[in-house]
């Protein structure tokens, strides 16, 4: 079930203030400026960030957009059919297969990335190392498992995956490296950052799936496992890697977070898929608007505006890039 969470609209008016101001006109047409755009909301604070900037630009240049909770996985298909319009944070390590199968059959289409730094792998807190001689490497794991282990756990260790709508990456490398564990998926981002914070107080054992950018690396000490590195055979060829009976015995991929759309984006609003093409919001200021608001409790709305503020300069260059 897609849930409508928040509805925005300015007149064209905008658009001719966003024009003036950069001292340029739009040549791609507005398109159907009276229907209304809906983004993807999906489970994480910076996902949040990256799609109000889209939809608050979208809005400066004088379209209707709407705001729409989705899953990451069930999103796809809502795109697929023109429900959902787009989405602002794709994660090429954990795009799910529905992505793959709805572009493959040209139903949703790949837009370029982000702008983001991004990196994903296995997380510790530092304190960990004492328990576990031998990390960052991998196979120090393979020793101290069962001080991992949880009563839901036993006799492995546990990891902390992704929710399970994210896809199953942690699982999928433990499997492949054969490391004793059972990977556990979180409720969420916030699940997530409640085992870090909780670990770091108690100075408990944790070893947990996690990415950047994210405030979390920048409030608490960690460190990432070093895992051999991803080819991509690692993902398909069983021969490959240190286990010949499996595939995914490598690291991460180096990740790409890239924005998708729905197909007829381009034809129904054209201007608005140059926008979407053009924005590219810096790693920094993103992390710093998650602190913002996991942290000092501020509301997203709010963070969005004052950045809209201070970039103007910023967002006008996405919206005259659609001249």
């Amino acid at each position: 079930m897609i849930k409508r969470t928040f509805l925005g609209a300015v007149t064209g008016a905008g658009l001719i203030a966003v024009a003036m101001t950069a001292n340029t006109a739009m040549a791609a047409d507005m398109g159907a400026k009276d229907d209304v755009i809906k983004l993807g909301i999906n489970e994480w604070t910076g996902q949040h960030i990256s799609t109000h900037i889209a939809g608050e630009t979208l809005k400066k240049a004088g379209y209707k957009v709407e705001y729409v909770t989705a899953g990451y996985e069930p999103q796809f298909t809502a795109i697929a059919d023109g429900e959902i319009h787009g989405t602002m944070e794709v994660w090429s390590s954990n795009a799910p297969d529905l992505w793959k199968k709805m572009a493959d059959a040209g139903k949703v289409v790949d837009i370029g990335e982000t702008g983001l730094e991004a990196r994903e792998g296995i997380l510790y807190p530092v304190h960990v190392k004492e328990m576990c001689p031998g990390l960052p490497d991998w196979e120090a794991l393979k020793k101290c498992a069962a001080k991992f282990a949880t009563a839901e756990t036993l006799p492995n260790g546990r990891l902390i995956d992704y929710p399970a709508d994210w896809g199953t990456p942690g699982a999928d490398r433990f499997k492949g490296l054969e490391l004793p564990f059972k990977a556990v998926p979180a409720g969420s981002e916030g699940a997530l950052i409640s085992e870090l914070k909780a670990s770091v107080a108690k100075k408990t054992p944790l070893i947990m799936v996690f990415w950047q950018p994210h405030w979390a690396l920048s409030e608490y000490e960690t460190e990432w496992v070093a895992m051999p590195k991803a080819e991509d055979a690692c993902f398909e060829d069983k021969a490959w890697g240190v286990n010949p009976n499996d595939v995914n015995d490598c690291d991460f991929a180096p990740s790409r977070v890239f924005k998708v759309v729905w197909s007829g984006l381009a034809e129904k609003w054209p201007a608005a898929s140059e926008i979407l093409k053009a924005v590219k919001i810096p790693t920094i200021d993103q992390q710093n608007m998650m602190a913002k608001i996991d942290q000092g409790g501020a509301k997203l709305e709010a963070t969005v505006a004052d950045w809209m503020s201070a970039n103007e300069s910023m967002w006008q260059k996405w919206v005259a890039a659609a001249k």
